[in-house]
């Protein structure tokens, strides 16, 4: 039987050779010094031959242990040469199967139903948070525990709604894992966010306050405040649609026809409840005369352009920064509310001067939802008529807000 001490001391011939150690193990010695272990073993009435690895990096120890387990497989008339060859194929396919591979397939096949910003902000947060700790593992041995691990920190350090979406979006890339054949359970399914994760607290973006709104709207045009002339007009056509945003940021010219008075938003470009999912209908928002007054005011300045307005270090490729209104609002005009919040106050304002609630909810274009503060609607088409009556009658509303106008209380129901 072979030693260590006996291996060190094989030299190399002109010729490879042989020395057998025990149970068919044997190390070969080839011409330039270097020691290969082989294994001799018969299966099925053939010789064959299995490799161990090289001296001295597989030790005698781990090559008669490696010998003993083929052995082991042979007493079971398993062939280990056909063996390895299966582990090799699966570590193969488990490597193709982590769940990164996995997870980044599954962004990449919902990207074209999404805007581009949460596109971005998904695939951040599964590199940020998600495949540093589990990106690694194949996906079919992914556990609860495993995502935990990955839920539980985020939520502890405060920021709960991003451990919610990083939940959703695991749960998401094993419900895609088990419709393309790669497993059959999903372990993220077993975590439900209010049991594992602290509740949610409800935020409410700050919003202006309605007796604030004729100071907003005559500091807009305030030459002393640092905000640009393009910035302004979105701040206006914001205050007059109230949409959110992301939406305006990124809205095109080709979605409004200022002949029917009408910005129809593509379903994938509205921003809902659904944190970026597709709405499945396009919404309309009526156009007043003051909106009409705004973008044929823009036009000259961008309407070679793809967007109304155009990230300037990319205008045909992004259209403004979420920061941009924000910065616009509380750097700029000095009104610690954000652009979102102009939404609520113009729901409050409205629902002061008497339009119905449905009518004014179905303008916000909210999704169908259980439980919210107004009711739930089908079609972004619904309650048109009203909402063209309302959008003017807002428009002219916040005109005679802004030069002092005295104002008459609309009377919505014989508008």
């Amino acid at each position: 039987m072979l030693t260590d001490k006996a291996i060190s001391g094989l030299k190399g011939q002109d010729k490879p050779y042989r020395v057998s150690d025990s149970g068919g193990l044997y190390i070969e010695v080839k011409p330039d010094g270097s020691k290969y272990w082989r294994q001799a073993y018969r299966f099925a009435g053939k010789q064959k031959t299995l490799a161990h690895g090289v001296y001295p990096a597989i030790g005698l120890k781990e090559a008669r242990k490696r010998r003993d387990d083929a052995k082991a497989l042979l007493d079971q008339n398993i062939d280990p040469s056909q063996q390895r060859k299966v582990e090799k194929l699966t570590a193969k396919l488990s490597a193709a199967n982590t769940f990164e591979v996995i997870g980044r397939e599954w962004h990449e096949n919902r990207e074209s139903g999404l805007v581009k910003k949460t596109v971005n902000k998904t695939i951040a947060a599964l590199e940020t948070y998600v495949f540093p700790k589990i990106g690694a593992l194949p996906i079919e041995s992914v556990e609860p525990a495993h995502i935990l691990a990955v839920i539980l920190p985020i939520d502890r350090k405060g920021n709960g709604e991003t451990a919610r979406r990083v939940r959703a979006w695991i749960d998401a890339i094993f419900r895609y894992a088990i419709q393309h054949g790669k497993v059959k359970i999903n372990p993220a399914a077993e975590l439900r966010s209010g049991e594992v994760l602290r509740p949610a607290k409800e935020k409410h973006l700050a919003s202006l306050p309605i007796t604030q709104l004729p100071d907003f709207l005559c500091t807009i045009d305030d030459p002393a405040k640092r905000v640009d002339y393009r910035t302004r007009l979105a701040l206006r056509l914001l205050v007059l649609t109230f949409v959110r945003p992301g939406e305006l940021n990124w809205a095109m010219w080709n979605e409004f026809d200022t002949d029917a008075k009408e910005w129809r938003i593509p379903p994938e470009r509205i921003q809902g409840e659904g944190r970026g999912m597709k709405m499945k209908e396009e919404h309309i928002v009526p156009l007043s005369d003051q909106a009409i007054a705004i973008l044929e005011e823009l036009r000259p300045l961008t309407g070679g352009y793809k967007f109304l307005f155009p990230c300037i270090g990319r205008p045909g490729e992004a259209g403004m920064s979420d920061n941009t209104l924000r910065m616009a609002i509380q750097k700029g005009l000095g009104f610690p509310v954000t652009a979102h919040g102009m939404r609520a106050t113009a729901t409050s304002t409205l629902l002061e001067l008497g339009w119905p609630a449905h009518v004014i909810d179905k303008q916000l274009a909210h999704r169908e939802r259980r439980g919210a503060t107004f009711g739930a609607y089908s079609h972004q088409a619904e309650y048109l008529p009203e909402r063209r009556k309302m959008m003017q009658a807002w428009a002219d509303h916040l005109q005679a807000l802004e030069h002092g106008t005295k104002i008459v209380p609309i009377n919505a129901k014989k508008a």
